[in-house]
């Protein structure tokens, strides 16, 4: 429920759901959510909504310095739970992680992580990076596993690079032509341009004066390599965590053919300078104090090093 107070009181400060998300790394719908689900739960109104204005209501107007001394008191615990050493050591990891990284570094980083014997449990949250970077800031992650932020690295956070990450465009399996051929043929299956990895492509595409037809748009490239494999429409995407080839071979297929790699869909490289996404750990200094955490730091490292 802290999330959501954090969440009212950021409304009541920009006079705006689409503000305060912005602000939190969350969509609109999601901050609107939010607000109801409190709404629910303290049983009143905090906003009058006229449209897409919002203003405070009586109620939200006397809770919400009562808000604000609720976050107040439970950063204060946050900050004195972490100093007692031994029972910090033992206490859980909040681990924030983009899909892409579940599914591809996390298993066998947190292999590594368990064989050095007994460690604390880890809590796993999903979420696109700006929504991580987010997080972090309010103290609700003690690391995460994103893309590097684009606004720089806070000064109270440490920055670890894990890899860079290629781009690759991939069509349905057996489409033919170029990937300008792509774009004027086949409906584009969008890495949502909200995120930081899909921000890349928006940009890749107006470089290269790429005009698509928009088609779905999506946060995860696992589940976009899954509507093109489907037939929805051709897209740009990071390739090595979702097993798409990157190889040298790769390269040399003829822009004709392309090169499907056993799956499921047909992979062109892509023209110009090479386009890659840095993924790595972006933790909290007060976090780094903990032994486990900085194992856990070097496992993800080893990790992304075992996959060149």
């Amino acid at each position: 429920m802290i999330r959501y107070l954090k969440t009212f009181v950021t409304a009541a400060e920009t006079a705006s759901f689409s503000a305060a998300g912005a602000r939190l790394g969350l969509t609109q719908s999601a901050v609107s959510a939010q607000i109801q689900r409190l709404e629910d739960d303290l049983g009143v109104q905090l906003f009058e909504r006229t449209g897409r204005a919002v203003s405070l209501s009586d109620d939200g107007r006397r809770l919400l310095s009562q808000a604000q001394g609720v976050i107040a008191g439970y950063q204060s615990m946050r900050g004195e739970a972490g100093a007692f050493g031994g029972q910090a050591a033992l206490a859980p990891i909040n681990v924030g992680a983009i899909l892409t990284v579940q599914l591809g570094l996390l298993p066998g980083a947190v292999q590594r992580w368990t064989a050095l014997g007994a460690m604390p449990h880890l809590n796993i949250v999903p979420g696109m990076s700006v929504q991580l970077l987010a997080q972090l800031d309010a103290r609700e992650l003690d690391l995460a596993v994103m893309i590097r932020p684009r606004i720089g690295v806070p000064v109270d956070m440490k920055w670890l690079t894990l890899m860079h990450e290629p781009y690759v465009a991939i069509a349905p399996k057996g489409t033919r032509g170029t990937v300008a051929d792509w774009s004027t043929t086949l409906p584009f299956v969008r890495y949502n341009r909200r995120s930081y990895g899909g921000d890349l492509v928006e940009r890749y595409l107006r470089r290269h004066r790429l005009w698509v037809r928009e088609g779905v748009e999506l946060d995860e490239p696992e589940v976009i390599l899954r509507m093109v494999r489907a037939g929805l429409g051709w897209s740009i995407v990071p390739a090595t965590l979702i097993g798409l080839p990157v190889d040298a071979d790769m390269t040399r297929t003829s822009p004709k053919q392309g090169k499907s790699g056993g799956v499921g869909v047909q992979v062109l490289p892509l023209s110009g300078a090479p386009l890659t996404r840095e993924l790595g750990v972006l933790a909290r200094q007060s976090a780094l104090k903990r032994a486990p955490v900085n194992a856990l730091m070097k496992c993800l490292s080893e990790e992304a090093a075992s996959r060149g």
